[in-house]
């Protein structure tokens, strides 16, 4: 479902969604200015698109969202992440949308368990069609077979030409929340450390001073011209700097940084993502890799059919234990 989530959105609720496209967008201050001034919210961050159809997405102080024309400032609708049909899928499948006062997740560790069981039991599988000889030959699927034939073939051959992305796709996941674990799997196979980014810098507020939202963001990003801007973190205090992640030319994702001083809009720092060492990019792959977004359509729905075919592994298994128990 959430390869596809937002794509529903926007076809079962476009008027939400999607904007008619303009020349170009207003610039940063009149938006920023406008939707606070909308909905009575300091913004926290916003995620600017790339597709000229598509609204921008407003983070709140609230922890509410507002959907914007960024051709108009209007705001179109305000909504809990969990109000769309892209939020509440991720809600539960990260963490079974529970979400205790204090916003913790502890369902988040559960979550990570079903997968470290689905890894230990891919493997399983894939040592029981190994051990035996002829296994090559047991890749072989007969249509006209029996039922339980069939199944069984369809059961083994699947299970094997999927055993690869099921083991990546699992321990992707379980890196979403086990962080320091799945990453220390990750430097003990590759022998080598990951690049953590640079820690967000301090600056010097200056009083009775507006901040300069569309200076210092366009400053910013002429640090990578080629760069795709995926999110803009504005300041939560007076010593926080404007905060840029950029997808540059060759990353999987937008792990690229830019930093940004709101009064002065002078660069104070940056961090390219692509200068890394491979087990930096590695780590940062999980993400695309995870929801197979990283080679176009094709992949997308082949990890859809992989997802689906957890199902079909349960169904087949346990039917294939209850003709054994029916046996003795």
């Amino acid at each position: 479902m959430l390869i596809y989530a937002k794509d529903l959105q926007h076809l079962i609720q476009p008027e939400k969604w999607l904007v008619t496209p303009a020349e170009k967008p207003l610039n940063f201050d009149t938006l920023i200015n406008s939707v606070q001034t909308q909905t009575q919210q300091k913004t926290v961050f916003l995620m600017p698109e790339q597709n000229p159809t598509m609204a921008w997405q407003f983070r709140l102080a609230n922890n509410h969202y507002a959907s914007v024309n960024p051709y108009t400032s209007n705001v179109i609708y305000t909504y809990q992440s969990t109000d769309t049909i892209y939020g509440f899928t991720l809600a539960l499948h990260r963490w079974l949308l529970f979400e205790s006062s204090d916003g913790n997740k502890p369902l988040k560790n559960w979550m990570s368990v079903c997968a470290l069981l689905l890894l230990i039991n891919v493997l399983i599988g894939f040592y029981l069609w190994v051990k035996p000889k002829k296994r090559i030959k047991r890749l072989a699927i007969k249509p006209k077979a029996k039922l339980r034939v069939l199944l069984y073939q369809l059961h083994t051959v699947l299970g094997v030409y999927f055993f690869v992305p099921l083991i990546l796709i699992a321990f992707t996941g379980m890196a979403f929340n086990w962080k320091t674990q799945t990453q220390s799997v990750l430097e003990l196979v590759t022998l080598n450390k990951v690049t953590n980014r640079p820690a967000p810098p301090k600056i010097t507020a200056l009083k009775n001073t507006e901040l300069q939202y569309n200076l210092a963001i366009n400053n910013a990003q002429a640090i990578f011209p080629k760069g795709e801007l995926y999110r803009v973190y504005l300041p939560k205090k007076a010593d926080d700097a404007i905060a840029l992640r950029i997808q540059n030319p060759g990353e999987s994702h937008a792990y690229s940084w830019v930093w940004v001083n709101p009064y002065t809009a002078k660069v104070v720092n940056s961090f390219d993502a692509n200068s890394t060492n491979f087990t930096t990019q590695a780590w940062n792959f999980k993400y695309a890799f995870h929801i197979g977004n990283f080679a176009g359509p094709v992949v997308q729905f082949l990890w859809l059919l992989i997802t689906l075919s957890l199902s079909f592994f349960i169904v087949t298994g346990v039917y294939f234990w209850l003709k054994r128990r029916n046996r003795k």
